[in-house]
């Protein structure tokens, strides 16, 4: 005989009992997908890593997963939930909750015992309270937490179908880890706001290539860009990412090589080597218009695309017109050059500390006279 909701005692019911009987069918009945909006118990970062002689692992105990994530779509997350089992109060996941958020960098974050929820808002807008406890029945809709996380992030409305082009999928079950969904949603949310310069630091081990191939991946299928140039310096690089991380792009892409820009193809990989050089006749980037590229990646800008006197830094001045996006493990910022005074401050930041990888969100002026 199956026992009702009235006659269960919550305060012998273990955390999971609460989410999967109380705080998800809560959630569902709000309006969100299960399957691809609701996620539980997301990995945020991993655990410190233990070294005992030659033997390393990671301390699981350590780690920082959040209960519940909730996304608009797939890889764009607008909320957390934290889950408590009922000996605690409504509250007590709150301040954990707001931790992740900042991880995100998203403005809603819940907690819940099973009896309630309770409630904090970053971008509260006319008649909507910061801090607020609501029952079990009131959780806000995908549409309400989309518009807050829209008024946190500055996303215009017209903008709205280019932030939320899915990202690529495949049989792998391959999916960018949470620092690069942010960054790659950061380089989305510049462009849609018209930003024609940007610059995006990812240290060495982050995966740089994989969210580069993401971003252009969701533009060029948005179509915000047609044909990408994305230069890099080293000739084993190039051919890596033809083979691996931009495989998909298929018989559309080409590796620049012959000294010609085969206009038949949309995704071009180059050594900078291979479209310039000290003589005219090196330069055949300009065989092509200043026009013929939407979208100018630059693997290791710091390696002289900021100097104003660089060689590399001609064929940004002549594709001025197009999207440019600086790549960078280690920006130079010095007395005579600058990523910064080129691209402008960086849009997200992926550093990566001894024995694990951290994001932070340090995107204002005044971030690099700060770290000196």
């Amino acid at each position: 005989m199956m026992l009702s909701m009235e006659t269960i005692d919550k305060k012998e019911l273990s955390e999971t009992d609460i989410c999967d009987l109380f705080i998800t069918p809560s959630i569902k009945a709000a309006g969100w997908n299960p399957i691809k909006q609701i996620r539980r118990e997301v990995t945020l970062t991993p655990g410190p890593v233990i070294v005992r002689g030659n033997l390393s692992s990671r301390n699981q105990k350590k780690r920082k997963f959040a209960d519940y994530v909730l996304s608009q779509k797939p890889g764009v997350p607008v909320a957390i939930v934290e889950a408590k089992d009922n000996k605690h109060t409504v509250s007590h996941g709150m301040q954990q909750a707001l931790g992740y958020t900042q991880i995100l960098d998203v403005p809603s974050a819940f907690s819940s015992n099973g009896d309630g929820f309770a409630g904090h808002n970053k971008a509260p807008a006319v008649r909507e309270d910061i801090e607020t406890q609501f029952p079990l029945d009131q959780f806000p809709s995908p549409r309400t937490l989309w518009q807050r996380y829209k008024v946190y992030r500055g996303i215009a409305d017209v903008s709205e179908a280019l932030v939320l082009q899915p990202y690529h999928t495949d049989s792998s079950g391959k999916e960018p880890r949470y620092y690069q969904v942010e960054a790659i949603n950061r380089v989305l949310e510049a462009v849609s706001k018209n930003q024609r310069r940007i610059l995006l630091v990812m240290a060495t081990g982050t995966g740089k290539t994989y969210t580069t191939f993401q971003i252009i991946w969701r533009l060029w299928k948005a179509g915000a860009v047609r044909r990408v140039l994305f230069l890099v310096d080293r000739n084993i690089l190039a051919d890596q990412t033809i083979v691996n991380d931009f495989k998909p792009f298929g018989s559309v892409m080409a590796k620049v090589k012959n000294r010609r820009i085969d206009p038949a193809y949309e995704i071009h990989v180059a050594l900078y080597q291979a479209i310039t050089g000290p003589q005219a006749t090196d330069k055949i980037y300009k065989n092509v218009s200043p026009e013929f590229f939407d979208l100018v990646i630059i693997d290791e800008c710091h390696r002289g695309s900021a100097a104003e006197d660089s060689a590399w830094r001609e064929i940004l001045d002549y594709f001025t017109g197009a999207i440019q996006l600086g790549l960078t493990a280690t920006p130079k910022e010095t007395r005579y050059i600058s990523n910064s005074t080129y691209f402008g401050d960086p849009v997200y930041i992926v550093i990566q500390l001894r024995f694990f990888l951290a994001a932070y969100l340090l995107i204002n002026a005044n971030f690099w006279k700060q770290a000196g």
